[in-house]
């Protein structure tokens, strides 16, 4: 049997956190990398809540629906959304009340988070979009309107440009 006995001479390659020392590979701390993500894409809250879903008999609500969760995601990948399993909760689970709620909720959730990211203050309240304006039927009018704030934090970015991520 071989007896291996600890080295008493400090290892130059290892850092030892209890003295303090720092390996010289570890030394070196990389750049900050900016975050970016892909900017949203402008839309009337009115035309969206009432005008285009009476035109199309609402088919654009569930449409407009997938867009906002594919921007958002777009927007900041953090959030990690899943456009098409909202979608699909929109579609087979619509006549439930529950999952719509959670869905309106989680929604809200996303974009308190996307106006974060932008730098701006915090004004979506999840709540107000899954309960108080679920049952009044303005959700969508107000998650256009909370989307929008977000979009005019880049005023001279295009739909689909890159935009610089505050937080």
């Amino acid at each position: 049997m071989v007896d291996v006995q600890p080295s008493t001479e400090p290892n130059q390659n290892v850092s030892n956190p209890a003295d303090g020392a720092i390996a010289p590979h570890a030394g070196h701390i990389p750049p900050a990398i900016p975050l970016t993500g892909l900017n949203m894409k402008r839309r009337g809250p009115v035309a969206v809540w009432i005008g285009l879903p009476l035109i199309t008999l609402g088919i654009y609500q569930i449409v407009w629906y997938y867009k906002i969760h594919c921007e958002l995601q777009s927007f900041d990948r953090r959030l990690g959304l899943n456009p098409t399993g909202s979608l699909l909760v929109m579609i087979f689970l619509g006549w439930t009340l529950i999952a719509p709620l959670i869905s309106y909720h989680n929604t809200g959730k996303a974009i308190a988070n996307a106006q974060r990211a932008a730098g701006l203050p915090v004004t979506c309240s999840p709540a107000a979009c899954a309960f108080l304006l679920f049952a009044l039927g303005l959700n969508t009018l107000y998650i256009q309107r909370q989307l929008n704030l977000v979009i005019d934090a880049y005023p001279d970015a295009a739909p689909g440009a890159g935009v610089a991520l505050a937080a």
